[in-house]
């Protein structure tokens, strides 16, 4: 049976294993400070999942700005991250000198990507009270590899046009497959995959109507490939470039959708779309967030004006560019911190917990399927956050000169692809 879209929704673990460990990089020159401060932005992404998973609700008062900071952005975050880290793992920006042959580009990735799968299939099958994401990753890193042997230009302009055409697709699609107004934002579990139809809805999922599909998510990873490929944050006048740019382009998105919404009325159009398609929101303090809730990772299909807002998961284009516009920033600003040694050090619990995000991942994921299932307080927030950063710290110091060291399950998902004689 499948169950409602809960209220809470799943974020996303590290990308690709393309960075050193973390306790040897911060601050060991350029190189060493990019990878760190590309690690701490992960940190930050999970501390950010955390605020949104056993934290209270994200109310606009106070330290609830905090919450209202995290949420939808973890996700998208985490998935911009997955498509920069791809980049960097390619060891240059020249897509020819990717590997050969269908063994040495496919079969790594095959394997990676069916253990994430079979991983988040569990996990989400175990009710954790998370929409887990790790199924949907599978799905972005076999899209994204042809993407890899593109120009730099090719590239960069083909994830502009996904910034619109994904949403736009989610949002023309959904009526087509019978979910217009509802039934969209599940996450597969290992039930549905008892049956051929049950194959087909898991597909379609993956693709179009689950918490994090292909059409509205791939793009965060298409942007991600773009901007490693076009910054080289090494350059402290690079760095500082991606964080300008990519806060003009935050304001740029939410604040367009402010306007649209607040100033040329398309917020008065949603209610009276809500009216008529969703008349149960009606009720709720804020219709359009009410019906966003239900609709994870895809834009409702009752009104044009839907993709015109940039509520939290509504993965609307504007919402979209706002996210990828945060997430460069960070980047920007955290490779500047890492390149200077108090700034690396204030990092460097982040940058350990982000070198270690999948491990994070999976053990919270479990702890939320157990003995904290339900759990939403500040205290719940400081206690998995304080756990995560004292345990990843411990962890990377006890196993500082074993391969071990870039945490339990990265290291398992290195071995299955790797082979333990590879580097």
């Amino acid at each position: 049976m499948r169950r409602a879209s809960p209220t809470r929704t799943g974020s996303g673990p590290r990308g690709a294993e393309e960075t050193a460990p973390a306790g040897r990089s911060a601050g060991s020159g350029a190189s060493g400070g990019r990878l760190a401060g590309i690690d701490a932005v992960r940190g930050l992404a999970v501390l950010g999942m955390f605020a949104v998973h056993v934290g209270p609700g994200p109310v606009p008062e106070g330290a609830g700005y905090l919450l209202v900071a995290a949420d939808g952005r973890a996700p998208a975050l985490f998935t911009l991250l997955a498509g920069f880290s791809l980049v960097l793992a390619q060891r240059g920006p020249d897509p020819a000198r990717r590997p050969q042959g269908w063994a040495r580009r496919w079969r790594p990735l095959l394997i990676r990507c069916t253990l994430l799968a079979v991983l988040g299939v569990w996990l989400a099958s175990l009710w954790p009270g998370i929409l887990v994401i790790l199924a949907f990753f599978a799905v972005y890193f076999l899209a994204a590899e042809p993407f890899t042997r593109l120009s730099t230009p090719v590239l960069t302009a083909v994830a502009a046009v996904s910034v619109v055409a994904g949403p736009l697709l989610s949002f023309l699609l959904g009526p087509v497959f019978g979910y217009g107004a509802s039934g969209r934002g599940l996450v597969p579990e290992a039930a549905d995959l008892a049956s051929w139809s049950g194959l087909g809805t898991v597909l379609l999922e993956l693709l179009l109507t689950g918490a994090y599909p292909l059409a509205t998510y791939f793009p965060y990873v298409l942007a991600g490939m773009a901007l490693a490929r076009l910054c080289d944050v090494r350059e402290r006048s690079v760095a500082r470039r991606m964080a300008v740019w990519g806060t003009v382009a935050a304001f740029a998105g939410y604040g367009s959708a402010w306007l649209a919404s607040h100033v040329f009325g398309a917020r008065q159009r949603l209610l009276e779309a809500i009216a008529v398609h969703h008349p149960e929101a009606l009720s709720a303090a804020d219709p359009v967030r009410e019906v966003l809730q239900g609709q994870y990772g895809a834009v409702p299909s009752t009104s044009w004006d839907w993709l015109l807002v940039a509520d939290p998961y509504s993965q609307t284009p504007l919402e979209t560019l706002g996210n990828a516009g945060v997430g460069c920033a960070l980047i920007g600003l955290c490779a500047l911190a890492a390149r200077h040694g108090v700034g690396a050090r204030l990092l460097r619990p982040l940058t350990v917990l982000g070198a270690m995000a999948l491990s994070a991942y999976v053990v919270h994921a479990l702890v939320l399927a157990g003995p904290a299932h339900g759990a939403a307080s500040w205290s719940a927030w400081l206690a998995f956050s304080g756990a995560a950063l004292a345990l990843t710290w411990a962890w990377q110091l006890v196993w500082a000169d074993s391969p071990l060291r870039r945490g339990p399950v990265e290291h398992v998902l290195r071995l299955a692809t790797s082979g333990r004689g590879r580097a």
